[in-house]
This record gives structure tokens, C-alpha cells and sequence, in this order.
């Protein structure tokens, strides 16, 4: 297995495999189908012996169903480059008996004396010589071919000039005759010509002025078109400033209708304002006048009750102290009807005083609960004092805010007025704007129709079939989304409005090309195109289009068209194919020279074209339908709309941000709110104020309740009679008090009643600064922006403007036309002028291109035909014509060629006869060198047999102690037929010059026991045959050595001593040569002197190999042995 892997990678074994061959070659196992598959030779290239500067050289060959490669340290290379390699390696190419198979040994046993001899030509390179021989035989067999056809060929010719000969002096006689008829037809032609540049040069000026007369009336009528476009186009503009004036009169009336009935509506409002304001300030005045007496009273009161105040607190002191007494005095007659009451209601002194001790543990109880009740008030009182000096802090904060607060409200009405004046300006900029607004959707629309317009005629300038399909690459590329389509040529490109003509007829149709990113791209719409029948598209893919390389002459009149172009450089190599080849010209006579002398296509400002090929076209082109002027059109309009898009959007931005009512409320509402919050910081310190009295009298209760705790406990041993006693007294005095109390309430009832006037105060002056005056201003806005009658009287002087002005345009817009129409009749004369001027141009020139013609036929003139007939006229000279060609005709017979064909055949001889020498020369340089290489061939022969020889004599020697071996070389004698090979009838080589072999074989003879006669190989056995065959390959392996051997079970056949003897051999070679040998065996003669074993073996499809040891080999092949034997 290992030797058919080496064998795989470098024996021309396996050199061409089929597909089937490499399938069966391709492991099969358990798992899956194995696809590709590789054997991988590692060399040890420490001498340096392969050219790679490696130690280690790897050379693997993969095979698949479809590969078959070589690769040198995982790089690819060729099957010729490993044979080179391994060549000069040291692997012969002639001599391959470095890897010796199964089988090889068997068939040298078998070989005749002739095929020893094939072998030892093989070793010797002789083949290379026999090749070479026979490829010089077949040379020679050529040349002799050859010789013969020129000898032919010379006889015919010689034949061929004996008649030629004869020929000649009656075609000298023709050639006179033929010279005097070529002069005469030279003059003719010559003169004609003349005469037709001429009348060309007189219709050339003719037609220059008749073009610049019809340049000058195309241009008048240009001028009158755009005068009457403009007319037209202002007659549009005054109709809808006409529609637009008389739309605002209606929207100025409307508005002034509503604004009158807003401006009664307003003057009742003011007139009920007014009188509500009236009513309010007399009310205001009452209320005043009441506030004021009542503030007198208030004062008068006031000063009273400062008087009454001590008096009042005394008295409610007095009053409270008399109501604790009552009270006590009634506890303690209580207490004393009880004491009364209890007399009877203990039997003993001990009963009573127990029920005592438990009255007084009662007390005791009720005395301390006292005590803490007190303390917690005493807690409550300090902590009310706190927060009634917080909520006196707060109130004086509060009114601070509130002073602050009225403060901005001041400033607040001041900023109401400013704003107010500017909301009337913004009023009058809002009306501009709408009035702005307007216009640009008039222009914008006005612009729009010319687009529209623009590209209908565009649609209309391209075929049908183009233009459906341009419509169909749109629509397609936006359903589809397809990126990558730059649009049409036309849309691309743009330049001066006066190369407009010279750019349209010199693309045509290709202005209507779609440049695309990729043919990708356009093979992708071409599908989409083709489905849908769309129309019919030619797309320029710039991964395809290449830039033309075109070398434009130096010339101030000429100028390279692509450079008058502007177009993005992205598309450079689709505007240079279209536009490359193409220069403008001055004029026609700079065209038609640079197109003869450049070989360009010429073109001038007007159109007219001159090919590089020669031909011409030109005449009238209509500038107005110029495809290049309607996208200029396209392109400005939609510029200019955009422009007037982004300004109208300003505009509409503009109105938005001045409306009056946002103003108005963002300034009207801080006022409504400070207002608002003044009432309420108002309110809050009312609130607090009250809070404060709430907590005060809260806290005076506190007090008396604990005053009342401890007049309880001081008072609680005095006596009920004591009480008695002052309680008519108190009663008296509670009388007064309460009388002092009704007083007291009176006056904190008319200070409730001035607080309230304060209120009702407070109230009006909020209902005058927030409801009445803020409505008052209101109204006056609304009047002031009532006023629509100057814009009415405005709109209609506007009005009678537009009328006069539509009326001027429409007289100027018929001269216009009639103007217009006059130019266009006149410039259709000159255009029919112009084109009969461009037939008799275009003939004369037919008829100068067809003389000129005719004097190049002629061919080469007599030295004397430019003057001999020059003063002859055309009679005499087509008189002279017409005897010469009568006299012609007499040598119609004649051989036209036979001068030429005579010197034509003698160069023709004289090549030949050089040719026939040549040829002589070549066949004798021929066999001389076959006999060179017969010699040297005979030489390698004798030096590799004597190679082979010698070794064979020593190698055998070794293999068979005591006997002896040789090799002898069989010669041919002549007549003798090879005794080897009976079936060979000497057909070896059948050319005409075949050369006797000076070998026809190789004889083997040998002998094992060193005494009696040799034997040859016919007398040998078969282990004797495989000895013999052996030495021979160890012959041939000693002559021409390799860096190492594979031997593939050479001793299957060997008895045993001789396989001894062969593993020594090998083991004797090896260590004195440093030759590598690689055997595989079954025996153990040569697995005994092996430096290294390896075992293969084979389970479920998959063969692994091991290095093993050698006692483990020898077992393993004595079992072997033993289990063949039984």
C-alpha cells in the first residue's frame, strides 16, 4: 500500500487518470462518500540535493472526482514542473528503475535479447538520438519533394518566357498609344475638375451669403419670437394680476362689509361702555362719597372706642372673675348641701371620717390631673405664640408681595399700550405678506405651466419608441427602487447657449442614452423593459463605457467639442464616447480640412456636419425646437421654483408668526393674572388675619381655662357664705358689664361694615382695570382696523392700471405676431434658396471627388502630360482622345501584362534556382548530422552497455559467492536476421537511406557454481531468473544512481540464500552510498538488516501503519509462514 502512494505522487504510473479511475481510487468506508483525497511525500533536503532552500521539502498530490493537482509545500505547481524537479533531483527520467513493482522482476526474467538491448538504449538516452533521426529523415523527405516542384516550376517558366519574349515589342507599341491616351484623359480630366471648383468656389460664396443673409433674418425672428413670448408672457402675468386685483376688491369688499357691521356692533359697545363706565364712576362717586363719611364715623368710633377698650377689657375680666365666683360660690354650696346631707348618712364618727379619706384621695386624684392639664396648656399657649408671631411675619411678607405684585401690574398696562401700536403695524406687514403670498403662488404656477409645457415639447422631440421607454425607466425605476440611474445624456449635460445646435445634431438620438452605475443595472430594467414591451432604451453602463483617446490638432479655429460640455466627472467616459471624435470648426472649409487631414468629425455652430469618412450635411436647423433649450427651460424653472418655494414658505412662516391675537394675549394675560393673584394675596392675608384673631382668642381661653384650674384649687377650702355675701354685689356688676359689651359689639360691627366698604372698593377697581378698560381698548383696536375704504379706492386705480396695460400688450402682442410671421415666410424663401445652392454644391462636389477619381486611376503620367496638351481645348482634345482610342483598338489582343508577367517570371526563376541551392545545402547539412548522431549514438550505447556491464559482473558476484556473470553485446552482420526475434522481418526503418543496426541484442550469460560451461537464461530456473534479473537492476542502479529505491516485494521468487545475499547487498549499498532503500516483504531475510520496520494492517476498510520493532516483525511473518503452511 505504502509503495503505490509514492508510486501515485512520482511514477508516471498514475499520470493520466479519468474520472472513473479517480472514483475507484478515492477510499471507501464506513462513513461518507470520501470527495477529494491526497498523498503527501516529505524529503529530507539537508544535502540540498532538490533546488528548494528548505531542509524539508513536502510534495503532495490531491485527486477528486474533479482535480487532480500537485502541490510543493502547499503551493501549486504544474505535472511538468515535478518532473523537472524531481530530475534534478536525481530521478532519471530514462532510466525509472528507482521504484521497482511487483511483477518487474518477472518480466525481466522474460525479456529477449533485443528488448535488453531497447532497455539499454532507454538508460543511455539513445531514444533522444533515434527521435531526432527520424524527425531529420522526414526533413529530408520534404526537401527532396520540395526539389522536384521547383524543378517543375522552373521548366514551366522558362517555357512561360519564350512566349513573353514574343510579346513584348507589340506591347511596347500598345504602351505608346496608352501614354497618349492617358495624357490627352489627364488634360481632359483636369480641366473639368478646374472648372468645377470654380463654379464650387462661386456657389460656396452664393450660399455663405445667403446664409449669413438667412443667419441675420433667423435671428430677427428669434428676437421677434422672444419679444412675442414676452409679451405673451406679461399679457399672462397683467390677466392674472387682473384676476388677483379683482379677487382681493371681493375679499377688500367682503372684509369691508364685515368690518362695518363689526364697527356698529363696536359703537354700541362703546356706547354701552360708556354708559356702564358713566354709571360705574357716578357710582364710584357715591360710594366715595359714603367711604368717606363713614370713614369720619369710622374715626369718631375709633377715638371711642380706644376710650371704651381698657374700660371693656376690664370689665370682661371683672365679668369672668364674677362668673368663676359664681360658680366656686355654687360648688361650695353644693359641697355644703351635701355636708348637710351627710350628717345623717353615716352611724359613727369612724364611717365618716373613712368616707372623708376617700373624698379627699379623690381631690388629691383630681388636683394633679389638674396640674398636668395645666402644664399642657401652658405648652399649647407658647406654641400659639409662636405661631402667631409666624402668621404676623407672613402677613407683612404677603403685603409686601402685594405691593410688588401692583407694581408690575402698573408696568404691565404701560407695555399693553406699546403693544398695541405694534399690533397695528403688524396688522399693515401681515397684509404686505399676504399680498407677497400671493404673487409667488401666481409665479409659481405660471412656472409650473412653462415646465409642463417644456417637457411636452421635449416628449414630442425624442421618437416614439424612445420616448415610452424613458417613460417606462422612470415609472420602473420608482416601483422597483432601483438605485443607480443617473437619467438621460440630455439631463446631464449643460454649456453655452450658442453650442447648443452644434451638441444636438451631433449626439442625435444618443441624447437620449440612460447613463446607469453597472450593466447589472440596465440588464436588470432591460427584463422589466422587455415584460412590459415599455419602448426601446439605449443604456450607457459606465463600468463599461471606456473614454476615446483622441489627439485633437493644434488650431485656433478648431476646438474639441467635449470641452465646451459641463457635466459631472463621474460621467466623463459616456460624454467622450458620444462626443470625443467630434471638433467644432469655424467654418466649412476649417471642417472639411481638419476631418481630410485628422480624420475627426467637424462640426460647425450652425450644423452643418463633415464626416471623417468625407461625407457632408447641414441646412436649416430650428433653434426654437432646440432639445437642449427646452431642458435649459426645465432646468431653470424648476430652479426658480424651488427658490420661489423656500421664499414662499418664508412668507407663509412669517404671516403665521405675526398673528395679532398672540400677540395680544401673551401680553394681555400676565395682566388678568397679576390682577387675579393680587386677590388673592389679598384674600390670604384676610385669612391669616382671622387665623391670628382665631388663635388670639384661642389662647385667651387657654388662660382662663388655667386660671380658672388654679382659682379652683386656691378656692377650694373658702367658704360658700363669703360667696354669698358678694354675689349681689357681682350680680350688680355682671349688669354693667354686659351693658359695656353691647356697646363694644356695636363698634366691632361698624368696623366690619368698613371692611367691607374696603372690600366692595378693592372689587370695582378690579372690575374697571380688568373687565371695562381692557374691553374699551379692544373696541378701539377693532375701530381702528374697520377702515376699508382707501383700500377699495386703491384696488380700483389698481384695477383701471391693469385694464390700460392688458390693452398696450394685446396691440404690441398682434405687431408682434404679424412681425413674426412676416420673418418666417422670408426665412422659408431663403431656406429653399439655400438648399437648391446646397444640391448644385453637393453635385459640383460629386463631380470634383469623381475627376479626381479618374486622374488616380490613371495611374502613373508620362513626364511630359502635365504640359504637352495644356493649351489644347476640350474639343481638340476629346478629338486627339478619340483617335487615339480608335487606334487602340486595334491591340485589344494584346497582353496588357506581359512585360510585368515577364519580369515577374524571371525574378520568379532566379528565386527559384536560390531556393533549389538552399535546399541542396540543407539536405546536405541533414546527413551529416544523422551521421553524427548515428555516431554518438553507437558511442552512448557502448559506454552504457560498458557501464551496465561491469557492474552486473560485481553485483552477481556478490549475489552468488563462486559464480560468475556477463553481459554480451550481439552485432548484425549483413544478411543475418536477429535469431531473438524471428517475428521481426527487418522492418526497423523504411526510409530510402535505412541504416543497417550495428546491435540487434544483449545475451545474458552466467554461472552459479563457477565450474563448467555459462548458461543463458533459457536454461536457467526460475529462482536462478530472478537472481539474474536482480543483479541487473542493481546494475543498472550502480550506472545511474537516485537518491533513493523502492522495491515492491523483489524477493517473492528468491530462494532463501540468495535472499540473503540481496538483503546484504542492500545493507551494504545503503551504509557506503548513503542510498535510502524502501522495501516491502513477506520474508524475514530482509526485515532482519532493516534499520527501521513499519506494519501495516488492515481493519474495516481503514489501513493504519505503525512503526513496530523487530522481533514483533519477524513473529508476525513466521506466523504468517506457518499459517500459509497448514
Amino acid at each position: 500500500m505504502g509503495s503505490v502512494a509514492i508510486r501515485f505522487v512520482l511514477s508516471d504510473m498514475f499520470h493520466n487518470l479519468r474520472a472513473e479511475d479517480r472514483q475507484a481510487l478515492l477510499h471507501e468506508g464506513a462513513g461518507n462518500q470520501v470527495l477529494s483525497a491526497f498523498v503527501e511525500i516529505v524529503f529530507d533536503n539537508s544535502d540540498n540535493r532538490i533546488p528548494v532552500d528548505r531542509e524539508e521539502v513536502r510534495l503532495r498530490r490531491t485527486i477528486g472526482l474533479k482535480k487532480d493537482e500537485y502541490f510543493l509545500d502547499k503551493k501549486h505547481i504544474t505535472k511538468t514542473e515535478v518532473m523537472n524537479l524531481l530530475e534534478s533531483a536525481g530521478f532519471s527520467r530514462s532510466n525509472p528503475y528507482y521504484v521497482v513493482q511487483q511483477g518487474k522482476i518477472a518480466s525481466l526474467t522474460l525479456m529477449k535479447d533485443s528488448e535488453r538491448l531497447d532497455l539499454l538504449k532507454e538508460i543511455g538516452g539513445t531514444r533522444v538520438y533515434e527521435e531526432r533521426r527520424k524527425e531529420s529523415l522526414k526533413i529530408m523527405q520534404e526537401t527532396e519533394n520540395k526539389r522536384k516542384q521547383i524543378i517543375e516550376v522552373v521548366q514551366y517558366i522558362e517555357e512561360r518566357l519564350k512566349e513573353l519574349d514574343e510579346e513584348k515589342e507589340e506591347l511596347k507599341k500598345y504602351q505608346q498609344l496608352d501614354k497618349q491616351r492617358r495624357s490627352l484623359e489627364y488634360t481632359i480630366f483636369e480641366k473639368e475638375l478646374q472648372d468645377a471648383k470654380q463654379k464650387l468656389e462661386e456657389i460656396e460664396e452664393a450660399r455663405t451669403k445667403v446664409s449669413e443673409k438667412s443667419t441675420s433674418m433667423y435671428n430677427s425672428v428669434l428676437e421677434a419670437h422672444e419679444r412675442f413670448k414676452s409679451l405673451e408672457k406679461d399679457l399672462k402675468n397683467l390677466s392674472k394680476e387682473s384676476q388677483a386685483m379683482i379677487k382681493e376688491k371681493d375679499a377688500a369688499e367682503k372684509r369691508k362689509t364685515e368690518a362695518m357691521k363689526r364697527h356698529a356692533k363696536v359703537e354700541l359697545d362703546v356706547r354701552d361702555l360708556e354708559e356702564r363706565i358713566s354709571g360705574e364712576g357716578r357710582m364710584k362717586e357715591d360710594v366715595a362719597k359714603e367711604l368717606k363719611s363713614l370713614e369720619k364715623e369710622i374715626q369718631k368710633s375709633r377715638k371711642e372706642l380706644e376710650k371704651v377698650r381698657p374700660l371693656h377689657d376690664q370689665q370682661l375680666l371683672d365679668e369672668e372673675e364674677i362668673t368663676r365666683g359664681i360658680m366656686d360660690r355654687e360648688k361650695q354650696l353644693s359641697i355644703l348641701y351635701q355636708k348637710q346631707g351627710r350628717a345623717t348618712q353615716f352611724s359613727s364618727k369612724a364611717a365618716r371620717d373613712k368616707w372623708l379619706q376617700k373624698e379627699i384621695d379623690d381631690l388629691q386624684r383630681v388636683l394633679s390631673s389638674t396640674t398636668t392639664q395645666e402644664q399642657k396648656l401652658e405648652e399649647e399657649i407658647e406654641q400659639l405664640k409662636q405661631e402667631f408671631e409666624e402668621q404676623e411675619k407672613s402677613i407683612e411678607a404677603r403685603s409686601l408681595e402685594l405691593k410688588e405684585q401692583e407694581t408690575d401690574i402698573s408696568k404691565c398696562q404701560g407695555e399693553f399700550a406699546s403693544l398695541k401700536i405694534e399690533r397695528d403695524d403688524l396688522q399693515e406687514t401681515r397684509k404686505k405678506l399676504w399680498k407677497q403670498e400671493n404673487e409667488l403662488t401666481s409665479e409659481i404656477d405660471k412656472l409650473k405651466s412653462e415646465i409642463v409645457k417644456a417637457e411636452k415639447s421635449l416628449d414630442h422631440a425624442a421618437p416614439g419608441d424612445i420616448r415610452r421607454g424613458l417613460n417606462s425607466v422612470r415609472r420602473i425605476c420608482k416601483d422597483h427602487s432601483i438605485p443607480g440611474v443617473f437619467g438621460p445624456i440630455c439631463e446631464l449635460l449643460d454649456c453655452d447657449e450658442k453650442f447648443f445646435t452644434a451638441v444636438e445634431v451631433t449626439a442625435g438620438n444618443s441624447l437620449f442614452h440612460v447613463v446607469v452605475e453597472s450593466d447589472e443595472i440596465s440588464t436588470r430594467i432591460i427584463r422589466y423593459l422587455t415584460a412590459e414591451k415599455g419602448g426601446r432604451v439605449t443604456f450607457m453602463p459606465l463600468n463599461r463605457v471606456r473614454a476615446v483617446q483622441v489627439s485633437y490638432p493644434h488650431n485656433p479655429d478648431v476646438v474639441p467639442l467635449l470641452k465646451k460640455l459641463k457635466f459631472v466627472s463621474r460621467f466623463a467616459t459616456a460624454f467622450s464616447q458620444i462626443f470625443g471624435r467630434t471638433v467644432i470648426c469655424r467654418d466649412l472649409d476649417v471642417a472639411t480640412k481638419v476631418a481630410r487631414n485628422d480624420s475627426l468629425d467637424c462640426i460647425t455652430l450652425e450644423g452643418d456636419q463633415v464626416s471623417k469618412k468625407g461625407g457632408m450635411t447641414g441646412g436649416f436647423y430650428d433653434y426654437r425646437r432646440s432639445k437642449l433649450k427646452l431642458m435649459n427651460i426645465i432646468r431653470q424653472n424648476t430652479k426658480a421654483i424651488n427658490s420661489k418655494q423656500d421664499e414662499l414658505a418664508k412668507v407663509r412662516t412669517a404671516v403665521q408668526d405675526i398673528l395679532i391675537y398672540f400677540v395680544f394675549s401673551s401680553y394681555s394675560f400676565p395682566i388678568s393674572i397679576w390682577t387675579e393673584l393680587c386677590i388673592h394675596i389679598d384674600q390670604r392675608i384676610t385669612t391669616i388675619v382671622s387665623d391670628q384673631q382665631k388663635t388670639d382668642a384661642k389662647r385667651g381661653h387657654h388662660k382662663s381655662e388655667l386660671e380658672q384650674l388654679k382659682q379652683d384649687i386656691a378656692n377650694a377650702t373658702k367658704q360658700r357664705t363669703s360667696i354669698s355675701k358678694s354675689l349681689e354685689k357681682k350680680k350688680k356688676l355682671l349688669a354693667t358689664a354686659h351693658n359695656q359689651i353691647d356697646q363694644l359689639k356695636a363698634g366691632m360691627a361698624m368696623k366690619r361694615a368698613e371692611n367691607g366698604l374696603k372690600q366692595g372698593r378693592v372689587n370695582l377697581k378690579q372690575i374697571y382695570q380688568t373687565n371695562l378698560v381692557r374691553r374699551q381698548q379692544e373696541l378701539e383696536a377693532q375701530l381702528s382696523t374697520a377702515d376699508s375704504e382707501s383700500l377699495s379706492s386703491e384696488l380700483e386705480l389698481k384695477r383701471q392700471e391693469l385694464r390700460d396695460s392688458f390693452f398696450w400688450s394685446i396691440i404690441h402682442l398682434s405687431h408682434g405676431q404679424a412681425l413674426e410671421d412676416n420673418y418666417e415666410r422670408t426665412l422659408q424663401d431663403e431656406a429653399k434658396d439655400l438648399e437648391q445652392l446646397l444640391n448644385k454644391r453637393n453635385l459640383l462636389q460629386a463631380k470634383r471627388e469623381d475627376y479626381m477619381k479618374k486622374i488616380r486611376d490613371l495611374g502613373s503620367l508620362p513626364s511630359d502630360a502635365f504640359e504637352k496638351y495644356k493649351r489644347k481645348n476640350l474639343k481638340e482634345l476629346h478629338k486627339m482622345l478619340h483617335k487615339c482610342n480608335e487606334q487602340l483598338k486595334k491591340f485589344s489582343h494584346v497582353n496588357k501584362k506581359a512585360l510585368d508577367q515577364y519580369v515577374n517570371f524571371t525574378e520568379q526563376r532566379e528565386e527559384l534556382h536560390k531556393r533549389q541551392a538552399e535546399l541542396d545545402a540543407g539536405d546536405e547539412k541533414i546527413r551529416e548530422l544523422i551521421s553524427v548522431l548515428d555516431q554518438r549514438k553507437d558511442e552512448s550505447i557502448e559506454r552504457t552497455f560498458k557501464g551496465v556491464a561491469k557492474n552486473f559482473r560485481e553485483a552477481f558476484s556478490e549475489l552468488v559467492p563462486g559464480g560468475h556473470g556477463s553481459l554480451v553485446m550481439k552485432k548484425k552482420k549483413a544478411g543475418e536476421v536477429d535469431e531473438d526475434d524471428p517475428d521481426d522481418d527487418g522492418n526497423r526503418d523504411m526510409d530510402s537511406d535505412a541504416r543497417v543496426e550495428k546491435y540487434i541484442g544483449v545475451k545474458v550469460k552466467v554461472s552459479f557454481t563457477g565450474q563448467g560451461e555459462t548458461q543463458l537464461m533459457k536454461q536457467l530456473s526460475g529462482g536462478q531468473k530472478t537472481v539474474v534479473a536482480l543483479t541487473l537492476i542493481f546494475a543498472i542502479q550502480r550506472c545511474d544512481p537516485a537518491p533513493f529505491y523502492l522495491f515492491d516485494e523483489i524477493d517473492a521468487a528468491l530462494d532463501p540464500q540468495y535472499r540473503t545475499a540481496v538483503g546484504n547487498m542492500i545493507k551494504r549499498q545503503a551504509d557506503t552510498a548513503s542510498t535510502q532503500f524502501i522495501t516491502t516483504t513477506f520474508r524475514p531475510e530482509l526485515v532482519k538488516v532493516a534499520d527501521k520496520i513499519y506494519g501495516v494492517t488492515h481493519k474495516n476498510r481503514v489501513s493504519r501503519v505503525d512503526v513496530i520493532r523487530k522481533e514483533d516483525a519477524l513473529y508476525f511473518i513466521e506466523h504468517d509462514q506457518s499459517h500459509q503452511q497448514e
